[in-house]
């Protein structure tokens, strides 16, 4: 087995609330100031960021047992490295797993709910108790894991835009994003509020409530009985999509004709944006993380070739 000292193990993190709200005000007594001048509860804030770095820490110590130790903040990840090697322990929320597993290519990752009496953590199996347990299975490729279907966004730009939960679709602001859409052979002219196409893992969330919010409409117009209604999701290691197009309009310049399906593995949706400016394409609900989908430019969306790997 390898030496201690060879191996590398990234434990990715996050900022707390607190720390944002520092950021912004400066100092701790500022953001307390302006929390409570609000009436919100600022020990919330207090607890919360004190619980995370005792998590951060002990979390730290535990894995130096078992190899180096790089902590990487989420803000880095977009340009951070990953040797082929390395273990990646995520010290969660569940977004912050998903953010991590985009910018992976093959490495499993370990989730950890820091604070399992406030984060659910569907994907945070594990808490820093369990690290000495798990991360000698981890290490020897003994854990089992679960397979992550990602999206794919390629632009005719060059740019390239992975997604573990969903992509969006559309204009920057609230207003009607115009675009040319085409799939399984057909194709037509839309204007809406964006598309979502989602992953088996991300039909828990966006498209969740997209298909929430369908299915009451439906029961409250057509009295359709609940149950004979699609809650939209399916499993995390489909090799296909779902997209939804949302609140098309039908007018003499765009049809409605395609707003909901699969993308098959075999398939793309191509889209052709008619936007002069603010069309954009972000993944996994971080609007920073984006590339621009102005007039003229192409998305092919499909399948991604790479895969997450969750273990459990």
């Amino acid at each position: 087995m390898a030496d201690v000292s060879d191996r590398k193990i990234v434990l990715v993190v996050r900022p707390t609330r607190l720390d944002e709200l520092i950021v912004r005000f400066n100092t701790v007594q500022q953001a307390q100031f302006y929390v409570e001048h609000l009436g919100a509860d600022f020990s919330d804030y207090l607890q919360e960021h004190r619980r995370y770095q005792e998590a951060v820490t002990r979390a730290e110590q535990t894995l130096r047992a078992f190899g180096r130790v790089q902590r990487l903040d989420r803000r880095f990840l977009p340009n951070f490295v990953f040797g082929p090697e390395d273990r990646v322990v995520v010290l969660g929320q569940d977004g912050l797993v998903a953010n991590t597993l985009k910018y992976l290519d093959g490495q499993r990752v370990v989730g950890i709910n820091p604070d399992p009496e406030r984060w659910d953590g569907v994907l945070l199996p594990f808490k820093v108790e369990d690290l000495p347990r798990i991360m000698p299975e981890e290490l020897r490729g003994e854990r089992p894991v679960k397979i992550v279907t990602m999206a794919k966004a390629v632009l005719n730009t060059g740019q390239t835009l992975y997604a573990v939960n969903d992509l969006f679709v559309g204009q920057r602001s609230h207003v009607s994003a115009r675009y040319k859409i085409a799939i399984a052979g057909r194709a037509e002219q839309q204007s809406s509020s964006g598309i979502i196409v989602s992953t088996g893992l991300g039909s828990t969330g966006w498209l969740k409530s997209i298909y929430a919010g369908w299915a009451a409409a439906t029961r409250t117009l057509l009295g359709q009985p609940a149950d004979t209604i699609s809650d939209g999701s399916f499993p995390w290691d489909a090799d296909y999509l779902h997209y939804f197009v949302r609140e098309p309009y039908p007018s003499r310049s765009s049809q409605a004709g395609i707003v909901i399906g699969r993308i098959a593995h075999a398939e793309q949706m191509i889209l052709v944006s008619q936007m002069p400016e603010n069309g954009v394409i972000f993944s996994d609900g971080i609007e920073s993380d984006y590339v621009e989908f102005n007039s003229g430019t192409q998305a092919a969306i499909g399948v991604g070739e790479k895969q997450g790997l969750l273990a459990v």
